[in-house]
């Protein structure tokens, strides 16, 4: 099963998040869950997952089952997932005409199968009609993972016995495929793979092999574009959300398919953080590097901190652990001589980002301003957030292509590259990288305050006391430092979670949802930093060493070098002059 290029390379039909009767998450739903034995099956004892067969399943033949769905029973859904009728000289393998399947022993029976499902097929997919009028076309793909006919040398039964009707052997037949493809990519004694990896053997069964490298957009291109790599990951994405059975539940404050929040899950012993000032670093490594200490922080973890043993013992320098942080997974090393033993602990707390801002207590506060008053991308920077009239936004119920258009445009049209656009443009020293994230969050709907509360204000907020934002009185402008501090104490009230790593940083911007790095200065007086993690474009693209890792995402910035769109400089917020950072991602 090594040919997936000239299998997968073909004609598709597929309207990406437009299906005839059902949305791309309905159509997800509908899979997940009417499979939902099936897939937990086919599944189990492997490194593959539920979200992926599904992904898999709607990108190969999502557009034929959602057509059919509630009109016939499943085994003839099952049965007329076929698909593919192209022969020479647009098809390279085998079949590649009538004459070449009918030479084969078998062939003529074959043929008939491939005929006769085509046309039952084409009852509900109406663009497969006139090839269904020609006598000569047949289908090539069969099954809903779409197992392709030039198999049929090798394996006639499966075709001939319409085995991929099967369901529990249809999808018993994906995995085989699956654990070939990881094979391929070098990973064949991998336990466990990230979503990322997942991605990648899912571009390597459609296509023979994945190249690291070059992100997700691999694999067969359907006519609007996309790549199946970009697929698979944002359906993955999609079907995160979804239960297996029940209600669709998820834990978005947004409209960007971000995945559940990690729960992690207790391996040996849990250990508590005790540390009597600063705070306790993760580092990626179990040594402090010397000539550049902070180079290795994947996170800080506060005094206090459950977090869980995973190798390594106590009396050890150094621990393997994991955590949950603010809503994101981390696993690292730490200082074992700082932990100690929690015996009443079974579990590490998870903190869920809120769905709804608040609407009572401590809410979302805006400088106040004059009625008629208007404040412009050409105006000096002030506390007041933009209302220009026909100020993009990013809008909400879109699928991940949209949300991505939208999130470019806001970064256009607030061009901190222009030097006419006062607001953003660096005066007597002072740079605006906070007001620039303000004004991205603020169009894409997402809160980051421009202003805050005063602690006296907070504390009244919190006895549902009514406060009137007074600025100087009872709200503040917010600067870098103390939105770095904001997003610690109040980002998961507002839908903010952390998340540990560039790849799933940029991979939540690819998706369209807001993303961010913060950094506070070890100098509480200077200047923090902040910058928006953009979604890649044809033009610009996040810097991945050879095995696929992001190691600079594509930011945009306003600052001492103001940018629309760039790679920046590579692991700026390490530099020594910072004490801490986080990456942060909002739906």
């Amino acid at each position: 099963m090594h040919k997936r290029l000239e299998i997968k390379i073909k004609f598709n039909i597929l309207v990406l998040f437009n299906y005839p009767l059902m949305t791309t998450k309905e159509s997800l739903t509908w899979f997940k869950q009417t499979f939902s034995n099936q897939l937990s099956t086919a599944t189990a004892n492997t490194p593959f997952s539920i979200d992926l067969l599904s992904a898999i399943a709607c990108q190969e033949t999502g557009y034929i089952w959602s057509s059919m769905a509630g009109k016939i029973p499943l085994d003839q859904i099952a049965l007329l997932a076929v698909g593919d009728t192209l022969d020479a000289p647009n098809r390279r393998a085998f079949p590649q005409t009538k004459a070449a399947l009918l030479n084969e022993p078998g062939g003529a029976a074959m043929f008939t199968i491939a005929r006769d499902c085509l046309v039952g097929m084409s009852k509900f997919i109406t663009s497969y009609k006139p090839a269904a009028s020609n006598p000569n076309k047949f289908c090539h793909g069969f099954g809903i993972f779409q197992y392709d006919l030039q198999h049929f040398k090798d394996h006639p039964d499966y075709f001939l016995k319409k085995k991929w009707a099967d369901i529990d052997a249809c999808f018993a037949l994906c995995i085989d495929e699956l654990t070939e493809a990881k094979k391929r990519q070098g990973w064949k004694s991998k336990l466990a793979l990230t979503d990322e990896e997942k991605v990648y053997v899912a571009i390597a069964y459609n296509r023979g092999t994945a190249n690291l490298s070059k992100g997700f957009k691999q694999g067969y291109q359907s006519p609007d574009g996309r790549f199946y790599g970009e697929n698979i990951f944002e359906y993955m994405r999609m079907s995160a959300g979804i239960p297996v059975t029940g209600n669709a539940v998820t834990t978005n404050a947004g409209p960007a398919p971000l995945p559940p929040v990690t729960t992690v899950v207790p391996d040996k012993k849990i250990y508590e953080v005790k540390i009597t000032s600063s705070s306790l670093n993760l580092r990626a490594e179990p040594r402090i590097p010397r000539d550049k200490p902070s180079s290795n922080i994947r996170a800080v973890l506060p005094n206090g901190h459950l977090v869980n043993l995973l190798s390594g013992k106590i009396s050890d320098k150094w621990v393997e652990v994991d955590t949950s942080l603010n809503g994101g997974y981390f696993r690292g090393y730490v200082s074992s001589e700082f932990l100690n033993l929690v015996k009443t602990a079974t579990s590490i707390p998870l903190v869920i980002p809120a769905v709804n801002n608040p609407t009572s207590g401590i809410m979302e506060v805006y400088m106040p301003r004059k009625a008629g008053t208007i404040t412009k991308r050409t105006d000096p920077a002030t506390a007041h957030s933009l209302n220009e009239p026909w100020q993009p936004v990013r809008k909400s119920n879109q699928n991940p292509d949209l949300l991505k258009a939208d999130l470019i445009n806001i970064i256009s049209w607030l061009n901190v590259e222009k030097p006419s656009n006062k607001r953003y443009q660096s005066v007597n020293g002072s740079t605006f990288c906070n007001i620039y994230a303000h004004d991205y969050c603020f169009l894409a709907g997402v809160y980051l305050p421009r202003v805050w509360w005063t602690q006296s204000a907070i504390a009244k907020l919190a006895q549902n006391e009514p406060v009137v934002p007074l600025y100087g009185n009872t709200i503040e402008e917010m600067r870098a430092n103390s939105l770095y501090r904001w997003l610690n104490d109040f980002g998961d009230r507002f839908g903010w979670r952390q998340t540990g790593d560039l790849n799933k940083l940029q991979n939540a911007a690819n998706i369209g949802a807001v993303a961010i790095i913060i950094a506070r200065r070890v100098q509480d007086g200077k200047s923090g930093h902040v910058t928006i993690v953009a979604p890649e474009t044809e033009a610009v693209k996040a810097k991945r060493d050879a095995i696929g890792t992001v190691v600079a995402p594509v930011q945009s910035q306003a600052g001492v070098r103001n940018f629309n769109l760039s790679t920046g400089q590579l692991n700026w917020w390490l530099s020594e002059q910072f004490a801490a950072f986080s990456f942060w991602v909002h739906a």
